[in-house]
């Protein structure tokens, strides 16, 4: 039987993460991308379906380079509103250790839903608990991602450093090394797919310089080389972490991330905020990528990823949301328009570009979790997209319908697609029902905070 083929046809505004020009569309077969078409161009071949968005700004599906999912269950929790990161981890660390496989499924369902509204089709996740009882946490989140029909490369994190060796966490939130390794090298043999058109892929993502041993980061290094997967973890996140990594190791944290073998471009980091010149420097020679998390660090006061020279010097920038209870949400939509406005602050409106802010949430994202066939609009591409509407009140009297995603302040897409299926239509997402999974969720968070 023939390929179904489908036009997408004549969007008011198209973003393709490149130089192609899509202004007449785009024709999709099967999973992929198989023709751009410029403006006033017909399709080469008959399409059995065609797409009318003239009303609608064509995207690349957005990608999310680092997230908690769990951290759904506790958004605006009085407790740690006002708290910079090491108080606010050590408040609710407590809190997250009370975390079941139940509630970590109904988390991960409701950041996934939220993500994909926001445009999003591709999420990294950074999930480093494993308390008694959840020690098939990545398998739960595997499950939540199937079930929303999205990509996912899902970070095994682990933290080993517990407060009784100088680390941040309490003592029954750490696992040892060896538990930790068996159980990263069973999800990768069991879950990690590759090549093209992949749903699910594992990371390594040792926790952090304070909650994690030097000797888990190198055996996790040596694995990531071993069975050629992807290294992950949060570094240069505050002042207070470059105190820590310089009082416990004697090292800065660049340095200390040489000295345990992640400086290459296997790996990206969550956050890189306080580098200098030099560390800037060496980042972009090895290729290691930065994931700017701006929401999460202006709501922690940590500080502003200095993207531009980061770039500048061949370090590969994407963005993430972080934590759901940093952000205090999950949206992609929203993340790039902080992106662009929080860099401006930094470099000034004319370096900093709406077209640059969306190639972070895209075409950069990609590039950190490795990924070629995702991020932009061209042919052979996965057809993942994103359509936004401009019909609310916020855009009434804009002009540039790509400037007005971002600057007017779009925050969910209208229609999502991924590997050519449609997930999300007239806004809402095919199969789910939200309203149950809101109410279910809520009361797994009043639980949670509760005890």
């Amino acid at each position: 039987m023939a390929a179904t083929r489908l036009w997408i046809k004549n969007p008011l505004a198209v973003f393709t993460a490149n130089h192609h020009d899509a202004s007449g569309g785009l024709v999709i077969e099967d999973s992929r991308i198989v023709e751009l078409l410029g403006a006033a161009q017909q399709p080469a071949q008959p399409c059995q379906q065609t797409f009318d968005a003239s009303a609608h700004v064509l995207l690349p599906g957005l990608i999310n380079t680092h997230h908690h999912f769990y951290q759904t269950l506790t958004r605006a929790w009085a407790p740690v509103v006002n708290q910079p990161l090491f108080p606010w981890l050590k408040t609710l660390y407590p809190v997250w250790a009370r975390l079941t496989p139940e509630k970590l499924a109904l988390a991960s369902k409701v950041a996934l839903a939220e993500l994909l509204l926001s445009g999003c089709t591709t999420a990294a996740d950074h999930h480093y608990l494993f308390p008694g009882g959840l020690e098939q946490a990545i398998d739960v989140q595997v499950n939540a991602v199937r079930e929303l029909g999205m990509r996912a490369m899902l970070s095994r994190g682990s933290m080993s450093l517990g407060e009784a060796d100088g680390g941040l966490p309490p003592q029954h939130t750490v696992q040892s090394g060896e538990a930790i390794l068996a159980d990263s090298q069973r999800l990768i043999e069991r879950y990690h797919e590759r090549g093209d058109g992949a749903q699910i892929q594992i990371a390594l993502a040792p926790c952090s310089p304070f909650s994690v041993t030097r000797d888990i980061m190198r055996a996790s290094a040596e694995m990531a080389e071993q069975l050629d997967v992807r290294l992950h973890t949060h570094l240069a996140e505050t002042l207070d972490e470059e105190d820590y990594c310089l009082r416990q190791f004697g090292l800065r944290t660049v340095d200390y991330l040489e000295s345990v073998g992640w400086l290459g471009p296997r790996t990206w980091l969550a956050h890189g905020i306080h580098f200098n010149a030099e560390e800037i420097a060496r980042l972009g020679a090895a290729g290691t990528g930065i994931c700017h998390c701006p929401c999460s660090n202006m709501r922690l006061a940590s500080g502003i990823c200095p993207v531009h020279d980061l770039e500048a010097a061949g370090a590969p920038v994407g963005l993430g949301v972080d934590g759901s209870a940093s952000n205090d949400a999950s949206n992609m939509i929203i993340e790039a328009r902080q992106a662009l406005y929080i860099q401006r602050l930094r470099y000034g409106a004319e370096a900093i570009t709406p077209e640059r802010a969306l190639g972070w949430a895209t075409r950069g994202s990609a590039r950190l979790l490795g990924r070629s066939d995702v991020g932009e609009l061209a042919v052979g591409k996965q057809a993942d997209l994103a359509l936004f509407k401009l019909d609310d009140l916020r855009f009434s009297g804009s002009h540039d319908p790509l400037s007005a995603l971002l600057l007017c302040g779009a925050d969910r897409a209208d229609r999502v697609m991924i590997g050519g299926s449609w997930r999300v239509v007239d806004g809402q997402i095919e199969g789910l029902d939200v309203a149950q999974l809101i109410a279910d969720h809520s009361q797994a968070a009043r639980q949670l905070v509760s005890g």
